[in-house]
């Protein structure tokens, strides 16, 4: 009985160091950062942020999401009235693959795997060069739960600052660097 007590205690204890190796070795999300670009941690509980829209693009299914700031001004008509959005605005853009899921009524199409997360954050002060807003792209690997910046190689290519997104925004300038229209609700 004592041998059989030692068996399970000594078991026990290799489960919960293997437990503890595991958290210790999985990646804090937090810290990672595009070199001279913007931090993850400068998003912090995105993840809890509301729904701005949804898009499928390139063959990727985006969850577009807003901080309270972002969405507030969207609520005051921002920026179809013309007006700026305030400092302090964020943007997280989710992306999926894109997943059949053959085993509900007609099929649908759901979000699969992460593919990567871009931000855009406004300060007028620290972006003063691209129209108040900075920009970052996270890059998912979904069989290490690890995420990377974005490089050149990655599709769009994204440089190693906070100005990668500022080139394609350009085209919506008049509607202060921003593509998204808030989703009727």
């Amino acid at each position: 009985m004592k041998k059989r007590g030692l068996t399970i205690v000594g078991g026990s204890v290799a489960l919960v160091c293997v437990a503890v190796a595991v958290a210790v070795s999985t990646q804090d999300k937090y810290t990672v950062k595009v070199p001279d670009g913007l931090a993850f941690s400068e998003f912090r509980g995105y993840e809890s942020w509301s729904a701005v829209a949804m898009s499928d693009n390139e063959g990727k299914l985006a969850l577009i999401l807003g901080n309270p700031v972002m969405i507030d001004a969207y609520k005051r008509g921002i920026p179809a009235n013309g007006q700026p959005f305030p400092d302090g605005s964020k943007m997280a853009k989710v992306h999926y693959n894109p997943q059949k899921k053959e085993t509900e009524p007609g099929a649908p199409i759901v979000p699969g795997a992460q593919h990567d997360v871009d931000f855009m954050v406004k300060d007028s002060k620290r972006f003063a060069d691209t129209g108040g807003w900075g920009w970052g792209a996270f890059e998912y690997d979904a069989a290490t739960g690890t995420f990377t910046p974005a490089t050149t190689a990655d599709k769009p290519p994204q440089e190693h600052d906070a100005k990668c997104g500022f080139a394609c925004h350009t085209i919506v300038k008049s509607r202060d660097y921003i593509f998204t229209d808030y989703a009727t609700r």
